[in-house]
């Protein structure tokens, strides 16, 4: 089927196929019989021969090969372990739901929040109860408290009318920049020398900074993602930096880059001006919208502009092999097994 050991669908492809089509399907709804202390034992049996069959598909190995080799070549996380992490996770994303979610109303009093408790809740039973009832609702109640991150859904930030961008619209701005390809050289020197002009202007307003960021991804599975940053003040370098991301995709370690820049340069005094360089647009835009990955920026942000009407702040996307501030991210190279806690370096 789509091919063979000798031709038809490479094992990647297949690999990603099984992920995308076949797990998710299989996996549905998989929280109504896994948890702790159910018996599923004959459910595994079935998923386990399953992931099997698709094992020997992609790595093309025969019928008598080992389930556990088979599956460690084609790179498929045994079954019992990929559940436990999908359950791990649904457990301790119950703290990203609204605070009158209906699930809440099924636990205790501590996660309960302002839901109306339900006369079958686990705040209702007794101590001897609970430790003989079983399920999913109970799972999360002993694992709940693991996490200890706070997150706000229902933000007073991310209500309509109060966001960053119906707040400030207008001291914030993309300046965005398409290349002409019917004459992309012409294009190019204009925006050089536009941007050229808005460093000179930068550099006569003393209470003006612009930062450039830089990241990178190194192809190598065994290195972290790495980020750098470096704002400006008249010219002058005020700081630098370099983080260690861990390994995470691109679109987030460029959100992570510029949302260290802002964060550093609404910090520096006397400051109602931030013009900032980066890679992508897209994440910039991003770390102004209302979610929970960019608040702690946005609160930065809205801090700065609320002390004064007439601060701003421009996000600028810059080319890095025509017209750059290139940073030295990509000379740093970090194995993953290092210490994520430790990674504030600078150069």
């Amino acid at each position: 089927m789509l091919g063979n050991s000798m031709q038809g669908l490479p094992p990647l492809e297949k690999r990603l196929l099984y992920h995308a089509c076949v797990l998710p399907i299989a996996t549905y709804r998989f929280r109504l019989w896994f948890f702790e202390g159910a018996k599923n034992k004959t459910t595994f049996k079935i998923l386990t021969q399953m992931q099997r069959k698709a094992a020997l598909w992609i790595t093309g190995a025969f019928r008598t090969s080992p389930t556990g080799g088979t599956e460690a070549l084609a790179g498929l996380i045994p079954v019992h372990l990929h559940l436990r992490k999908l359950a791990d996770r649904a457990n301790l994303r119950i703290a990203t739901l609204s605070d009158t979610h209906p699930i809440g109303s099924l636990l205790s009093e501590d996660y309960v929040k302002q839901a109306e408790v339900h006369h079958c809740s686990v705040s209702h039973m007794a101590p001897a109860l609970r430790d003989k009832v079983y399920g999913t609702i109970m799972e999360i109640e002993n694992h709940h408290h693991e996490l200890t991150e706070v997150f706000k859904p229902c933000a007073p930030e991310n209500r309509p009318g109060f966001r960053l961008m119906d707040c400030f619209a207008a001291q914030v701005s993309f300046n965005d920049f398409k290349i002409n390809m019917e004459n992309e050289a012409l294009s190019v020197t204009n925006r050089k020398v536009e941007l050229d002009a808005l460093i000179d202007e930068l550099k006569e307003d003393e209470h003006a900074v612009y930062c450039g960021t830089d990241t990178s991804l190194p192809a190598n599975i065994r290195h972290q993602a790495t980020l750098a940053y470096l704002i400006y003040r008249q010219g002058d370098v005020v700081h630098r930096a370099r983080y260690i991301a861990s390994r995470v995709t691109a679109p987030d370690v460029e959100l992570y880059a510029i949302c260290a820049a802002i964060v550093k340069a609404c910090s520096l005094p006397d400051v109602n001006n931030i013009t900032l360089f980066t890679d992508s647009i897209a994440s910039a835009r991003r770390a102004v919208n209302p979610s929970v990955h960019s608040f702690f920026f946005k609160k930065k942000i809205k801090n700065l502009f609320c002390g004064a009407r007439s601060q701003s702040a421009c996000l600028i996307p810059k080319d890095t092999k025509r017209y750059s501030l290139r940073l030295g991210a990509t000379k740093v190279k970090w194995p993953h097994e290092r210490d994520p806690t430790t990674t504030n370096t600078r150069f």
